[in-house]
């Protein structure tokens, strides 16, 4: 949790005391850097973040390092992860041939985002770094960058701009705007989008979590256990909910990914 919503606790304020309640806000996604190396600061987020990519990256290099023709345990759980995302994703979006050589990348991208999704209910992290907008956007734009390059290497720069702007002059005198539309949301709309969709979704999770968890405390005093007990439950509810919306939004983020680079890499009609 940020600084401000341990503070909600540790003032220990109850309904019956006549407190009022500690309500989360953007203040709970503030966090104060915790050291600094070289002149830049460490936080919370950036920490988790880190440590995302060393599980990541460890997982399966401790998995794959010495790959087996009878899986181990570890292996086989790589093996299922990886194969979930090339055939469940990149396979049915792209096809096998175009499509391999984005595998790694896509299983890169899905689990990296998973496990900063999943933060939110692990005990002392309790917070999904993609909850601050910076992490979606710097994913969002690689893969942004990627489809844009891809799109004008596959069709040439004329190509590459008629795929872009859905160049279409059966369209007649409306054509024209056609293409201002498409040029701007596929430049412009379509990244925010992407981005902002990951965010917005862990964004209200933590916070829906944030206030049944404090609400829980704040009723816990007196015949407020009846109360608490009600929103402890739905913490509970809300934790088992976000599960899903963690490893669904991991999901959506490489779909859309994929789809992005299905359609530079589609000839232009």
């Amino acid at each position: 949790m940020s600084d401000a919503t341990t503070l909600a606790f540790e003032t220990d304020c109850h309904i019956f005391e006549g407190c009022g309640f500690p309500t989360p806000g953007l203040h709970s996604f503030l966090f104060k850097p915790m050291f600094t190396v070289g002149g830049i600061e460490f936080n919370k987020p950036i920490l988790l973040a880190l440590l995302s990519t060393v599980i990541v990256v460890g997982f399966f290099w401790a998995a794959f390092n010495k790959p087996k023709l009878i899986p181990g345990k570890l292996q086989m759980v790589g093996e299922a992860g990886y194969d979930f995302v090339r055939r469940g994703v990149v396979y049915e979006t792209l096809g096998k041939r175009e499509g391999e050589k984005y595998v790694p990348l896509m299983v890169s991208l899905f689990f990296f985002i998973w496990i900063m999704n999943i933060w939110s209910i692990i005990p002392l992290a309790q917070f999904p770094v993609t909850s601050i907008i910076a992490f979606p956007v710097g994913l969002a734009a690689i893969v942004y960058i990627l489809w844009v390059s891809l799109t004008f290497k596959r069709h040439g720069f004329i190509g590459g701009i008629k795929n872009i702007t859905a160049y279409d002059k059966s369209l007649g005198p409306v054509f024209p705007v056609v293409m201002l539309f498409e040029f701007l949301s596929n430049m412009i709309i379509r990244p925010f989008t992407h981005a902002v969709r990951l965010f917005a979704n862990m964004f209200a999770g933590h916070v829906l979590l944030l206030i049944f968890t404090i609400a829980s405390w704040y009723l816990l005093n007196g015949i407020g256990i009846a109360y608490a007990s009600v929103s402890f439950v739905m913490v509970i509810v809300m934790t088992i909910f976000e599960l899903f919306i963690q490893a669904l939004q991991a999901y959506v983020f490489v779909l859309l990914s994929c789809s992005y680079i299905q359609g530079a890499l589609a000839e232009h009609h």
